[in-house]
């Protein structure tokens, strides 16, 4: 007898029903004409989803067309001693540029601490961050985790405009350009250009724009003076600058500036003594005593020597310069200006008492009287008799003026 496999193979065939064995073909053929529509539908979604994907980074601006430098700064006015004597700010531009030696590191490692971990290691989009946000959206079931860099931030910021008001669409359309033109950005530029355009580009509440109108405001000094638990003030504003605004939302701000630090010594910016001093400052009190002193300051009233000022440098860049008028308003408003003027504020001073001095004006007290009337006769009928008419009728009767 002949016991190889064929023969085994057939001989077991011959004792299934004949039925049985015809079901059991035609559910293999049916489950192998699934398989293959599964994955030709997958290759085609593959196909259009590449398709889709390729148009969108072709409509993408050229890199070498991308200026994702910040604009937009203020004007400062010195006098004649170099005191600042006003500043000049159209909405949008209350940014005053500092260069990254400037900025504390503190400051940049808590930006990096509390927004791009791996900002120093991955190439503009971190992978790790998107299948992270990726697997907490599906268990979550709402995006409620970005996974933008800071290099995404940048071009967000500085080269995509309307995105607040994005449909779904949009936004999708503009994250991945966004992620592709933050590769391309990273083959041009190094981190630390990065990092410096950032730090001067994002919004801190307030009205502020980078860090130093931001240290500025919130504390009344130069960036360059900020400490530890003040650097993670301002890093934790970045993500919600409304929600984390430390003047008015303190607590809000706290909660994650904690984190910021926290972050900070599990990344080995700092130690757990830094930690521990930075949590033990009483931060949010001298925020709150500066506030009182800001809201206070009358220096950002301009005077007449300011307007006469603003008005013959604008004068001077368009006869000087050949600007148009718009285009010198908004060079002295959100251009940057450093002006230096002759202003002597010692003289002003002087100049200002005597205006302000009541006894050099010898001028009796004058009074004043204003009236109206409405009379409503028992017919119904209403009479109005204006101040005007009042006056008019007291000027012709005399009887008050006796």
């Amino acid at each position: 007898m002949n016991y190889g496999r064929k023969s085994v193979k057939r001989k077991k065939n011959l004792l299934i029903p004949r039925a049985l064995w015809i079901g059991n073909r035609i559910k293999a053929t049916f489950f192998l004409i699934v398989l293959i529509l599964a994955a030709g539908a997958a290759g085609y979604g593959a196909h259009w989803a590449y398709e889709y994907v390729q148009e969108i980074l072709d409509d993408a601006p050229d890199i070498s067309a991308v200026d994702a430098t910040p604009t937009g700064y203020m004007s400062t006015v010195y006098d004649a001693d170099g005191n600042v004597t006003a500043q000049l700010v159209s909405s949008g531009s209350n940014r005053v540029y500092v260069t990254l030696d400037e900025i504390p590191e503190d400051l940049q490692y808590a930006f990096v601490a509390i927004e791009d971990e791996r900002f120093y290691e991955h190439n503009g989009i971190d992978l790790k961050g998107i299948a992270r946000a990726g697997v907490n959206t599906i268990l979550s079931g709402s995006l409620s985790e970005g996974a933008s860099t800071i290099t995404q931030q940048l071009l967000k910021n500085n080269v995509f405009e309307g995105w607040t008001s994005e449909t779904t669409e949009e936004s999708i359309k503009r994250k991945l350009q966004e992620q592709y033109l933050a590769i391309e950005l990273e083959k041009e530029v190094s981190k630390d250009w990065i990092m410096e355009n950032y730090l001067n580009t994002i919004n801190l509440g307030q009205n502020t724009l980078g860090v130093q109108a931001a240290s500025n405001r919130y504390f009344g000094k130069d960036v360059s003076d900020l400490t530890l638990p003040e650097c993670a003030v301002i890093a934790a504003i970045t993500q919600n600058p409304s929600k984390y605004n430390p003047i008015s939302y303190p607590e809000n701000n706290r909660e994650r500036q904690e984190k910021v630090l926290q972050n900070m010594k599990d990344q080995g910016y700092i130690t757990q003594e830094e930690l521990e001093e930075a949590l033990a400052d009483d931060v949010y009190s001298r925020i709150s005593e500066h506030n009182v002193v800001y809201e206070s300051d009358t220096t950002n009233i301009t005077s007449y020597f300011v307007d006469a000022l603003t008005e013959q440098v604008i004068e001077d860049l368009q006869t000087e310069l050949g600007y148009s008028e718009a285009q010198a308003y908004n060079a002295l408003y959100s251009g940057g200006l450093t002006i230096y003027s002759t202003q002597d504020p010692e003289i002003q001073k002087i100049c200002d008492d005597v205006v302000n001095d009541d006894s050099n004006y010898d001028v009796s007290d004058q009074i004043s009287f204003s009236y109206a009337l409405t009379i409503q006769a028992d017919d119904g009928t209403v009479e109005n008799y204006s101040e005007q008419m009042m006056l008019t009728w007291l000027k012709e009767e005399k009887t008050f003026l006796r």
